[in-house]
C-alpha cells in the first residue's frame, strides 16, 4: 500500500509560472515533507546508473499538514440550476438505455431528481436498474424510500425504453421496460405498478443527474453513487402521470416537458443544453464517452459528423475519471532563472511513505537555452497512465515470456480502482477506454519504476549529463499548442524511447521542422504510431479511438472510431497516409518482452555518408550486446519500409539479430495469419538503424528500439552505443549542412 500520493495541476511549466501540488496521505500520516529536485536518472535498479537528482532551493521545501483526500469516481451529468418537480401534479421520467454491466448486483441510476437541501435527506426519484439489473424506480419522501422494479433483467448491450410515472391522486407509481430490438422469447412488455405508502413531496430546488445518483447531505462537494454502466439516450422529464400505453419514446409526451436533453448536439462540449426551453442545462462530470452510436444507428454511416442525429447517446462508466478535484496543498512560483529540465517534488512521510511527482520545465517562451531539445513524450505517458493491462491481461505472461511480478505500485492500483484507467484498459463494463487525464496521481510516470516510457527517457537525460551536453526539455502538450515555433530554433531535436501518441498538430510541427532543415534523432521504438485528439473544454485529457489495425488491447465498436473531440478519424497514423517511415525512416514491426539483443552492421554502414556515425566502431563489432536489458535492441522494434515511405536514399546501417520467438510481427504487417511470424523464422522482426539527409540540409537518425537508451550507461558510458549516439549528436549539432 502506497502511503502518500499526489499530482500537479499540469505536466509542463515555464520559469515564472505557478504550479499547484495536490497531495493525499493514504496511510494516515498527519504531515508530510516536500522537496523540489531536478531529475537526472530515475533508474534505481541493481545494475543501473542509480537514482540521481540535484537539489533545488525552493520556498516550498517544507513540512505540510497531511490528510486523505476524497475521490468522486464515475461519470454523470448534473444540472447547473435548481429544477422544480411538483410531485403533487405528477411526473414522468423516461430514457432509452443500453446496459453494459447489468449483472453487477448494485443499483444503477439512469435519470434522477434529488432534493439535497437537508443533510441525510433521501427526497427524490431515480429511474434506473435494481440490483438484479431490471428496470426500476426508487422514490423517497425524506423519511423512507421504496423501489419498484419490473422483475425482468435487461439483456446486456440491447436497447430498451425505460420510464417511470407517478400519479399523485392515488399515489400510484409505475415503471415500464420495453425492448427496442426484441429478442426471441423476450417479453414485449415488462411493467411494474404499485400504490406507495406515502405522499411524495414537491421539490422546488432539486438537482437532476443522468448516469449516476448523488449521495444525500453533501454540500461542500457532491459525491456520486449508483453509476450506470452503459449508454443513455434522450432522457426527459415531464409534468403529469402518463398511461403506460402512451409512453412510446422519451422525446414525445402529451404533457408539458420540464427538461429534455439531446446528446447528439455540441459533441465536443462538456455542457449539454436542455432542449425544453426551460434552461435546465447540464454539465458532464468525469468525461464519459460521446460520439457513440444510439438506438437509431443502423450502419448508415461510421462518421458522427455526417449524421449526428444517429449519435444521440452518451456512454457512462462507473470508473470514468477526469479530475480528482483534490485541494491544493502548496503552490510553487517557479523562479525566472530556473533552468529547463525534468524536475520532481519528492514527498515523504515519517512512516516511510514516498511519492515523486515529476514535471517538465521548458525554457521561457520564445527562447532556447541550448542547441538540442529532448522531447518528453507527455501524451504517451498519459496514454499509459495507471495501466492495469500489463498484469491483468490473461496473455501477459505469454507476452513477457516470464512470470509476472507485481511491485507496490501495481498492487496499489489493483486494489484502488478509483485512480482511473489508461488507454490500454477496459472499463469495468468491458468497453475500451478512450480518455486519459493528468488530473490524478499517475503512479507509473515516476522515477524508480520499470524501464518504460518516462523512466526509460531518464536514461537519455542521464547520458546527456554524463557527456556534458546542455539541453532543453520540450513536451508533447506544448508542441501541440505552439507547433513548429517550439522546435524551429533548435539545431537538433531528440525524440525519446517511446513517442507513440501524437496529434495532427504535432505531426505537422515535426514535418515543418524537418522540411526547414532540422535534425531529428529518434532514439526509440514504436513511435508516431497512434493518432490522438485534445479538446480545450477538457484540457487535461487526450482522446484515442482504436480501430481496425494496430497492436491493440481492444477494438472499439463499428461507428465509434471518430474522435468526439475533433471529429477526426482515429487509429494508426499509418492507416491515414502518415506512416512514421516517411519522417523517421522506420516504423513499428515487432515487439517482445522476454530479452533484448544487439545489432550487426550492414553494407550501408560502410558508405562514406555514414563514416561519421561509426568512428571508433569496428566493422565486426556487436552494437549494444550489453546493457540493463541485456541488449540495446529490445521491447518494441522499428524497421524501414520503402512502401510506407522510407526515403530511397536512406542508409540501413545495422539490424538486430537473435531475437526469440516471443517477438512476433505486428498485425498491420500481415494480411493473413500464417506460419513463420516470429523473429526466429521471419527476418522482418528486427530493429534497424537508419540514417538519411533531408533536402534542406537536415538529417534524420533512428535507432528502431525502445531498449537503445538502456545501454547508454554501460561501462561508465564507455561503449559503442554511447559512442555511436555521441557521434551522431556531434554531427547534428555541427552547423555545416548535410549535402
Amino acid at each position: 500500500m502506497l502511503k502518500i500520493v499526489g499530482y500537479t495541476d499540469r505536466p509542463s511549466v515555464r520559469p515564472g509560472e505557478r504550479l499547484d501540488f495536490k497531495v493525499s496521505c493514504e496511510g494516515g500520516a498527519t504531515s508530510f515533507d516536500a522537496r523540489i529536485v531536478r531529475l537526472i536518472c530515475g533508474d534505481d535498479g541493481p545494475i543501473s546508473p542509480g537514482y540521481k537528482t540535484s537539489p533545488v532551493e525552493a520556498k516550498v521545501n517544507a513540512t505540510y499538514p497531511g490528510r486523505q483526500q476524497k475521490i468522486d469516481l464515475g461519470s454523470y451529468l448534473m444540472t447547473t440550476k435548481p429544477v422544480t418537480l411538483l410531485a403533487s401534479a405528477g411526473f414522468t421520467l423516461a430514457a432509452i438505455v443500453q446496459g453494459h454491466w447489468v449483472d453487477k448486483e448494485a443499483p444503477q441510476t439512469v435519470l434522477a431528481c434529488h432534493d439535497l437541501s437537508n443533510a441525510g435527506s433521501s427526497r427524490g426519484v431515480a429511474l434506473g436498474l435494481d440490483r438484479q439489473g431490471a428496470g426500476a424506480v426508487t422514490v423517497g419522501d425524506g423519511r423512507g424510500q421504496i423501489t419498484l422494479g419490473t422483475g425482468k433483467p435487461l439483456l446486456p448491450k440491447r436497447w430498451y425504453l425505460l420510464a417511470a410515472s407517478y400519479d399523485a391522486a392515488d399515489r400510484r407509481l409505475i415503471v415500464i421496460q420495453r425492448p427496442l430490438d426484441r429478442q426471441f422469447g423476450e417479453p414485449e412488455i415488462s411493467d411494474g405498478s404499485a400504490v406507495i405508502p406515502f405522499n411524495l413531496p414537491d421539490m422546488t430546488a432539486a438537482t437532476v443527474t443522468i448516469g449516476a445518483g448523488l449521495q444525500p447531505g453533501l454540500h461542500d462537494r457532491r459525491q456520486s453513487q449508483h453509476h450506470f454502466d452503459g449508454k443513455i439516450e434522450a432522457p426527459a422529464i415531464y409534468t403529469g402521470y402518463l398511461d403506460p400505453a402512451k409512453i412510446t419514446h422519451p422525446s414525445w409526451a402529451p404533457s408539458p416537458c420540464i427538461a429534455r436533453w439531446d446528446f447528439s448536439r455540441d459533441m465536443a462540449s462538456k455542457s449539454v443544453k436542455d432542449q425544453s426551453g426551460n434552461g435546465f442545462d447540464g454539465i458532464l462530470v468525469n468525461l464519459p464517452h460521446r460520439a457513440v452510436t444510439a438506438s437509431n444507428w443502423h450502419s448508415e454511416t461510421t462518421n458522427w459528423r455526417e449524421r449526428p442525429e444517429l449519435y444521440g447517446a452518451i456512454h457512462f462508466h462507473c470508473d470514468d475519471l477526469y479530475d480528482m478535484g483534490w485541494a491544493t496543498d502548496f503552490t510553487w512560483d517557479l523562479p525566472n532563472d530556473l533552468a529547463s529540465g525534468i524536475y520532481a517534488c519528492e514527498l515523504t512521510t515519517r512512516d516511510g511513505g514516498e511519492d515523486i511527482l515529476p514535471f517538465f520545465v521548458l525554457p521561457p517562451k520564445g527562447k532556447v537555452t541550448a542547441s538540442v531539445a529532448l522531447l518528453a513524450s507527455t501524451y504517451t505517458y498519459l496514454a499509459y497512465a495507471n495501466s492495469h493491462h500489463g498484469y491483468e491481461d490473461a496473455l501477459s505472461e505469454v507476452c513477457y515470456g516470464a512470470l509476472l511480478e507485481l511491485g507496490p505500485t501495481e498492487q496499489f492500483l489493483k486494489e484502488r480502482r478509483d485512480f482511473g484507467v489508461s488507454l490500454y484498459d477496459r472499463h469495468r463494463d468491458g468497453s475500451g477506454s478512450c480518455y486519459s487525464s493528468w488530473l490524478r496521481p499517475i503512479l507509473n510516470t515516476r522515477p524508480k519504476r520499470a524501464i518504460w516510457n518516462f523512466n526509460a527517457d531518464l536514461h537519455i537525460t542521464d547520458w546527456l549529463h554524463a557527456i556534458g551536453q546542455p539541453y532543453d526539455i520540450i513536451t508533447d502538450d506544448r508542441i501541440h499548442v505552439e507547433g513548429v515555433d517550439l522546435l524551429k530554433n533548435y539545431r537538433c531535436v531528440i525524440a525519446g524511447t517511446h513517442p507513440e501518441y501524437h496529434s495532427t498538430q504535432m505531426l505537422d510541427a515535426f514535418e515543418r521542422y524537418q522540411k526547414d532543415g532540422g535534425r531529428l534523432m529518434y532514439l526509440g521504438g514504436n513511435g508516431f504510431y497512434w493518432r490522438i485528439a485534445t479538446n480545450p473544454e477538457w484540457p487535461a485529457a487526450i482522446e484515442l479511438r482504436r480501430g481496425e489495425a494496430g497492436t491493440r488491447c481492444y477494438e472499439l465498436p463499428p461507428g465509434e472510431r471518430y474522435h468526439a473531440f475533433t471529429g477526426e478519424f482515429g487509429g494508426l497514423w499509418r492507416s491515414q497516409g502518415r506512416a512514421p517511415q516517411k519522417m523517421f525512416g522506420v516504423g513499428f514491426v515487432t515487439e517482445g518482452f522476454d530479452a533484448s539483443s544487439y545489432y550487426l552492421r550492414l553494407a550501408d554502414s560502410f558508405d562514406p555518408r555514414a563514416a561519421f556515425i561509426f568512428e571508433g566502431i569496428g566493422p565486426q563489432d556487436r552494437i549494444g550486446d550489453f546493457g540493463i536489458l541485456g541488449g540495446a535492441a529490445g521491447l518494441e522494434l522499428d524497421a524501414s519500409d520503402p512502401e510506407l515511405g522510407t526515403p530511397a536514399h536512406a542508409l540501413i546501417l545495422a539490424a538486430s539479430v537473435e531475437h526469440s520467438n516471443v517477438y512476433l510481427l505486428t498485425p498491420e504487417e500481415m494480411l493473413a495469419g500464417f506460419p513463420g511470424l516470429d523473429a526466429i523464422e521471419n527476418s522482418k522482426c528486427r530493429a534497424e538503424l537508419v540514417f538519411f539527409e533531408t533536402p534542406s540540409g537536415g538529417a534524420v537518425f533512428s535507432t528502431g528500439s525502445i531498449g537503445w537508451s538502456s545501454s547508454l550507461a554501460h561501462n561508465n558510458y564507455d561503449n559503442n552505443v554511447s559512442r555511436l549516439t555521441l557521434n551522431v549528436l556531434r554531427r547534428f549539432l555541427d552547423p555545416e549542412t548535410f549535402a
